[in-house]
């Protein structure tokens, strides 16, 4: 199954996060099939950006958001 979500970035205390499409058996910062945006929860406010037409392409395909990515999805009105 194919999920879209996070992928750590960034130095320790310091997160950094890419959504990224990517099978649900490879590892949280292993391989992935493509990146659909980023996540920067040390900013004030919160900074993400995202490929809408990317994401609604992969969810139309099947790709399954997980928690977190959702939330994300549905504070910008994509899901």
């Amino acid at each position: 199954m194919v999920k879209i979500r996070l992928r750590r970035m960034g130095s320790k205390k310091k997160p950094f996060y890419r959504i990224v499409v990517a099978d649900s058996r490879s590892p949280r910062d292993g391989k992935f099939i493509a990146e659909v945006g980023t996540y920067n929860p040390m900013k004030n406010p919160v900074e993400f950006t995202l490929k809408e037409e990317e994401i609604k392409k992969w969810i139309s395909n099947g790709a399954q958001p997980t928690d977190a990515v959702n939330r994300l999805l549905v504070k910008a009105g994509i899901n």
